[in-house]
């Protein structure tokens, strides 16, 4: 039931957002406000957190209301270990990746916040996957909706770097995983792109 009305709210924010951007009344532009003020309040609701967190949580975002796109790059080793980085912001684990870059391709992207995250290079990524965040049991909701691409890529060598980011990387066994940051990435995420790797698919280039 929490997910229904998660995704009532979405969308009425949508709305809220699109009508803001093609409205030419002013008085359908401060309804259009208040309803996306509204949304705030169910978001804070339904997360039982402060209105203000959720005001802080929300990307600014203007124009016709779209998802926004998450990239993860998953580069396996010649032992079938997955690299991973550990989160600074709550010490757990994640494939390395973040939001897309305005005027940067989603593979070109992968791989640079592949290098940023963990300092490993990496190079031929292969969109293994599309998720709607949403449709999967991510830990901590989001009032956005989001989509994430998960990209296989083969691993060039490299060694960590500090960044004020993440705070380790190292590789891991699928079998021995570390405790994972599940709002970012879930162990179903990792096998399902270590099977796109062991079925020889030729996955998308997807730039």
């Amino acid at each position: 039931m929490t997910h229904d009305w998660l995704a009532f709210a979405r969308a009425l924010r949508s709305i809220a957002q699109t009508g803001q951007t093609y409205t030419d009344n002013k008085y359908e532009l401060e309804r259009y406000r208040q309803l996306e003020a509204l949304t705030n309040q169910m978001f804070a609701v339904l997360g039982d957190v402060p209105i203000e967190k959720i005001e802080n949580l929300i990307i600014p975002d203007r124009g016709y209301a779209t998802p926004k796109v998450d990239v993860r790059g998953a580069v396996f080793d010649d032992r079938g270990r997955v690299l991973l980085v550990r989160e600074i912001k709550d010490g757990l684990w994640t494939l390395p990746g973040g939001w897309a870059d305005v005027n940067e391709g989603p593979s070109t992207n992968v791989l640079k916040e592949i290098f940023e995250e963990s300092g490993h290079r990496a190079s031929q990524p292969r969109l293994a996957m599309l998720k709607d965040r949403s449709l999967h049991p991510y830990a901590h909701y989001s009032p956005d909706h989001i989509y994430k691409l998960f990209y296989v890529c083969t691993h060039d060598g490299g060694e960590f770097v500090p960044n004020n980011e993440t705070d380790a990387a190292d590789f891991f066994a699928l079998d021995d995983l570390p405790p994972l940051s599940e709002g970012r990435t879930l162990p179903v995420d990792i096998h399902e792109c270590w099977a796109f790797v062991t079925s020889g698919a030729a996955g998308i280039y997807s730039d």
